[in-house]
């Protein structure tokens, strides 16, 4: 299937029913008073995360979304009827700008949240409304207001707790396969994985995470080269990254230490406050002869390195790659909640300084909003 993850829609909320002008007839009244009900409310357009859906595939082909408008007064006092709504649904993690201004209005991260995009107009009153003791017979009725009408651009960042970043070929979705229950197209050629992939880690004592699988990025990307960063904001939620590299890669592919440093770059180059996240080194390939020494010689290279060996082919080191992961979510879920006590934003003390640093280099140069 098509993965979507960025779409641009027009939401239009209907317009309020008018009001209506008209007066009560009865026998032996030649003008009876104002009876004229007023209009309906326009229907609102809401955007609404739902469970069961993975990308914006399903808007891409339905750019316009537009309520109903809402039924004019009738004598009688009656009421129009208000416009029906329109809730469009879009996967948790989505996030709603307004495409004129560039205002996030809403970042919808858990099921059921919605948000108002296009308010209904109002209805218009009808002569009734307008009646008073001097003015008992009035002939004003208002007209039913327009709805909003505006263009959103809708992004969507998964929501995963551990990202998986490394070079094509590297085994990140026969990781991800052996790992959990995903099952990504595997192949033995570079850019297989054209979409992210999501999976669910099951651990004893009833503990899981969820995983996403990016696909490979090479030096360059954050510049376009390859699949570009086209992906990499599916990371930016995550709690912890792993980087997996190959240490026994094909001809023509950088040494497992290069593998690492060049991810690091494009990482930075994309997002400091992504690049300053918790992160670990899967060395993978171990059931391959002369890994071994492949990984003392990784060790070397990156002293103070967390670095984890693993078979993703085998699933040798599996376990022990997936409890300290594990441990890792843990941990930074604690320091969010002492965070969220403290009314802060939920971020590490490493993405703090990148931030801040990001902030500072701004201020340096003096941009112009």
């Amino acid at each position: 299937m098509i993965f979507v993850d960025e779409v641009e829609i027009y939401v239009r909320g209907g317009r309020g029913g008018d009001g209506m002008r008209s007066f009560r007839r009865e026998p032996y009244v030649p003008r009876g008073g104002p009876d004229g009900g007023n209009g309906g409310d326009g229907g609102s357009v809401y955007l609404e995360a739902a469970a069961g859906i993975d990308n914006l595939v399903e808007l891409q082909g339905h750019h316009h979304w537009i309520a109903r408008n809402g039924r004019p007064g009738e004598g009688n006092n009656r009421k129009g009827a208000s416009g029906e709504d329109v809730i469009v649904r879009v996967p948790a993690g989505s996030l709603i700008y307004d495409k004129e201004t560039g205002a996030l209005l809403k970042d919808l991260t858990e099921p059921g949240m919605r948000i108002e995009v296009a308010k209904g107009g109002k209805g218009g009153r009808g002569n009734a409304a307008f009646a008073t003791p001097v003015h008992q017979t009035p002939m004003e009725a208002e007209p039913g207001e327009p709805g909003q009408e505006r263009t959103l651009r809708v992004e969507l960042k998964l929501i995963a707790d551990v990202g998986l970043v490394g070079f094509p070929n590297a085994g990140k979705s026969t990781l991800l396969s052996r790992m959990s229950r995903a099952r990504p197209k595997i192949a033995d050629y570079p850019f297989t994985t054209l979409a992210p992939n999501l999976g669910m880690v099951d651990l004893p004592g009833f503990r899981r995470f969820v995983i996403a699988d990016i696909p490979g990025l090479i030096e360059g990307a954050h510049q376009g080269v390859g699949l570009g960063d086209t992906f990499l904001r599916h990371v930016e939620r995550t709690r912890v990254l792993v980087h997996l590299v190959d240490v026994m890669p094909l001809d023509g592919a950088p040494e497992a230490a290069e593998a690492y440093r060049i991810l690091r770059k494009e990482l930075a180059a994309y997002s400091p406050i992504l690049a300053a996240k918790p992160h670990i080194i899967a060395a993978n390939k171990m059931d391959l002869t002369d890994a071994q020494g492949k990984l003392h010689e990784l060790r070397e290279r990156l002293p103070g390195m967390e670095i984890v060996a693993i078979s993703a082919a085998t699933g040798t080191g599996l376990n022990g790659l997936a409890e300290r992961l594990w441990q890792i979510i843990v941990e930074e879920k604690q320091r969010e909640e002492r965070l969220a006590g403290a009314g802060m934003a939920r971020t590490s003390p490493a993405v703090d300084a990148a931030r801040d640093a990001s902030v500072g280099e701004e201020g340096v140069e003096g941009n112009a909003d």
